[in-house]
């Protein structure tokens, strides 16, 4: 199998972001696989990967590959990754991102930098040379324990529904283990939500592909419209992954495992 081609994203989705992004507080170790020079970069800011770049997985951890797209709701992604740590089990997750150009162009606005390695387009062409070389969106289906995407904008989304992989976050999903759980978390204007588009495409992902959707809320949007198409919060979402890590490693609170009282 080839790499997945290059392509230009559409323009991005936009919905509104009203809470504040949180201080990173890091709760995870390096991990052996991750390569110092990869970490903190967000898009053009570091040079692509090459063929000596290798993606191993670590024993004992739940290995999870967020995917992002062109919804504005991606500038909460480092919320998001801190609120993961924070919901799962300490010392068990490690986070990979992969994110297409349109994520990127607004990952880019932003002042804050990810520690996680963020994956683009352009690392599937830098690593891949020949036979025996990593096909980057293949190692990543392979490394990962889960898959979720947060946010899924309204274009990707229709290209995940019909089948389209012109970039590396859909050639992860057309190449998904189905034996494996895949998330995804619209994000997108109201009326784009309520396209009946939209519709057949999300019952596409939940019925014939088996996803779980982590439907958006309904809140005042970032063009002013109020409705349904905003982003779940960043708890939720950590909340939800979390229930999936803790029941790979049987890790429970107390109240969990405690024996009830007589009565």
């Amino acid at each position: 199998m080839l790499p997945a081609g290059k392509s230009w994203e559409s323009a991005p989705d936009w919905e509104e972001v009203t809470e504040p992004n949180a201080k990173r507080v890091r709760q995870e170790d390096q991990s052996d696989d991750e390569e110092q020079s990869s970490s903190g970069k967000i898009g053009g800011r570091r040079p692509p990967f090459t063929r000596s770049h290798k993606i191993q997985r670590s024993g004992g951890k739940f290995h999870l590959l967020i995917g992002v797209s062109g919804s504005v709701a991606v500038i909460k992604l480092e919320e998001l990754i801190q609120k993961l740590y924070q919901s799962c089990p300490e010392n068990k997750l490690i986070i990979k991102v992969a994110a297409t150009k349109a994520a990127l162009n607004l990952l880019e606005t932003q002042d804050f930098e990810i520690d996680e390695v963020i994956y683009e387009d352009r690392d599937e062409w830098s690593m891949w040379r020949g036979r025996g070389d990593q096909v980057l969106h293949i190692e990543l289906r392979k490394w990962a324990d889960a898959m979720l995407i947060a946010p899924l904008d309204a274009n990707t989304l229709a290209k995940i529904a019909v089948g389209i992989n012109d970039n590396l976050v859909t050639s992860i999903v057309r190449a998904w283990d189905p034996r494996k759980p895949l998330y995804f978390a619209p994000a997108m204007n109201t009326m784009m939500w309520e396209n009946p588009l939209t519709f057949q495409h999300r019952n596409t992902l939940k019925d014939l592909l088996r996803y779980k959707e982590i439907p958006p809320m309904e809140k005042e949007l970032m063009c002013g419209d109020v409705g349904v198409g905003a982003m779940a919060s960043t708890t939720m979402i950590a909340t939800i992954i979390a229930t999936v890590v803790r029941n790979r490693f049987a890790v429970y609170t107390a109240c969990d495992t405690d024996p009830a009282p007589d009565l």
